[in-house]
């Protein structure tokens, strides 16, 4: 999915989450800059080859979910998959 954006959008310097290209389902163009939009339940799914649901939900929670580094912040999507 990130190479299809990329060619999509090739002169735009779009923001990604480290380690997690696979969990990418789209990307969110209303906004001044393009926000890669990434499911949350495929993140999850990401984390959990290190870790335990529990651990995975935690890190996810405080080191992903809340990081905001500007209007290039990914957009995370709650999708129930």
């Amino acid at each position: 999915m990130l190479n299809r954006i990329m060619e999509i959008y090739p002169d735009e310097d779009i923001l990604k989450a480290d380690g997690f290209d696979d969990a990418i389902i789209g990307v969110d163009y209303q906004h001044t800059e393009p926000r890669l939009i990434y499911s949350v339940t495929k993140c999850l799914e990401i984390l959990e080859k290190d870790m335990d649901s529990e651990e995975a939900m935690e890190y996810f929670d405080y080191k992903v979910n809340r990081a905001y580094v500007g209007e290039k912040t990914p957009i995370w999507c709650w999708d129930f998959l």
